[in-house]
């Protein structure tokens, strides 16, 4: 007689999973350890370059305005030409002496293009970091203040060399002698002695800033508090 074998069923040891909850902790907790930024607090260019950033993503992100790009597509335009000429000079097949007319446009060209764009960030960019668009028609966030769906905001900022307070400006983009709201910091608020940024708290205080300039609570032009004092 055939003996018939028993087929022994293995049973596969129990494969052990991480809980979905443990799983979101630790990808939360890298992040947060990612968002940490340590700056030398002796660099003011580095300084004003994180503060500037933090900044302006205030406004994208958490506040969602449309951002201008219009004067920054200018400059990028002018760049690239000037690009354009100095690789036209520096590869060019034509021997020398038989270039020199054309090095000479190049060069011209060149310099001329450069000093446009100096012109460009000198009076037309000055110290704002981002401009944005008119809200549409409708929006709530225009509600207490109308001329917010027809100028953009003009954002500014400033940290002067050996000074340790920040300042940041909004006002309306193209409008002279524009209503404003303005507030300053110093820079010990949102840095430890190691360097470490606050980039939350940051945040958090320029949406306060904002939301002063959405609830029309502008601030008074200097000469006007003089004239108010000397009044009283």
């Amino acid at each position: 007689m055939a003996k018939k074998k028993s087929k022994a069923s293995k049973e596969e040891p129990p494969v052990k999973e991480e809980s979905d909850d443990e799983e979101e902790e630790e990808e939360e907790e890298d992040e947060e350890e990612m968002e940490l930024l340590q700056v030398d607090v002796g660099d003011i260019i580095k300084l004003k370059q994180v503060l500037d950033e933090s900044v302006a993503a205030t406004f994208i992100e958490a506040v969602k305005l449309p951002e201008d790009h219009k004067l920054d597509n200018i400059k990028l335009g002018v760049m690239t030409m000037a690009c354009l000429f100095a690789v036209v000079a520096q590869f060019s097949p034509i021997p020398f002496p038989d270039s020199r007319p054309m090095l000479g446009v190049c060069c011209c060209s060149y310099f001329l293009l450069s000093g446009i764009l100096q012109l460009i960030v000198t009076f037309l960019d000055k110290d704002a970091i981002m401009t944005t668009l008119p809200l549409d028609e409708g929006d709530e966030r225009a509600k207490n203040v109308k001329d917010m769906t027809k100028y953009g905001l003009r954002i500014r900022t400033s940290l002067p060399r050996f000074d340790e307070h920040y300042s940041l400006i909004i006002e309306f983009q193209g409008v002279e002698d524009s209503v404003f709201v303005k507030e300053t910091w110093s820079v010990g608020k949102f840095f430890d002695v190691e360097g470490m940024f606050d980039e939350i708290g940051l945040m958090n205080e320029v949406e306060e800033v904002y939301k002063r300039f959405e609830n029309g609570n502008f601030d008074k032009k200097e000469e006007d508090v003089a004239t108010a004092k000397k009044n009283n």
